[in-house]
């Protein structure tokens, strides 16, 4: 199986990250639109037209299955780029969602991701469609704050406690018991230690990444994990030089060799 992950940057190198561990017979291919990011401060249709074409160039590279590892993308185009390939698309919102569904007992559920996640509202559609109630948050420092390097910073923690003591406080204003936390946004995974000394203990922390991986692999029939070493490329449509060097923080591992791809307007 081969199998194409997109994002608009190299935050879903964290998605792919996770994919190697646990699906490393697979053959990948990765394509950050990193001259194109980012995607939150673009319409819906601009959105839908960039993930059509790059989902258009993973397939057309050989991919057999994708994973939208954008959870812009995933919020505002996964119907477009499901009509624009042939190919089965899964999208991190949706199995944030089901993961969500799977972990909470109180049905109530807490999503922490960027202004434009947040503002579409997707999460709490997909939570809602699962009889779950979701209360969004936009934590807009974190992206810079992880893409910095700075994942244990004191500064890090700092924010991390200011987010999440008004997220608790307004589900407590809200009426809402949540016993789940789905970091919806793929910078996150980076952070989750940091996350978990941040919330009460009963609050279980999912992880975008990790149970994308393991949605793939249950779609996918794929066995435990073997000492397989996978194929990956690497494309990206802007300065390759930053992707290896921003992306490697991501994936946990040298980035060797990127190609550099242009996608038009």
């Amino acid at each position: 199986m081969r199998i194409g992950v997109f994002d608009s940057g190299v935050g879903g190198l964290t998605v792919l990250r996770a994919l190697l561990h646990r699906i490393p017979a697979a053959d990948y291919l990765y394509l950050g639109d990193t001259a194109r990011l980012p995607y939150g401060a673009k319409s819906r249709d601009t959105v839908a037209r960039y993930a059509a074409s790059s989902a258009k160039f993973l397939v057309s590279e050989g991919a057999e299955y994708l994973v939208i590892a954008c959870n812009t993308a995933s919020a505002l185009a996964l119907d477009a780029i499901r009509d624009a390939v042939p190919v089965p698309v899964l999208g991190v919102v949706e199995t944030g969602a089901n993961a969500a569904e799977a972990s909470s007992t109180t049905r109530d559920v807490l999503v922490i991701a960027t202004a434009a996640t947040v503002e579409s509202h997707a999460y709490a559609a997909a939570c809602a469609a699962r009889q779950l109630r979701a209360l969004e948050k936009a934590c807009p420092l974190l992206v810079p704050l992880v893409e910095e390097g700075w994942i244990d910073h004191p500064v890090t923690a700092e924010v991390l406690r200011v987010y999440m003591s008004e997220l608790l406080q307004q589900a407590s204003e809200a009426a809402l018991a949540p016993d789940t936390l789905v970091l919806g946004c793929t910078h996150y995974p980076l952070l989750r230690a940091q996350i978990e000394r941040a919330v009460p203990p009963m609050l279980r922390v999912i992880d975008s990444a990790e149970v994308t991986a393991e949605q793939v692999a249950q779609t996918l029939n794929a066995g435990p994990p073997q000492p397989i070493r996978p194929r990956t490329r690497f494309f990206a449509t802007d300065s390759v030089t930053k992707f290896r060097a921003l992306g490697s923080r991501f994936l946990g591992q040298p980035i060797d060799g990127v190609d550099l791809v242009d996608l038009g307007g």
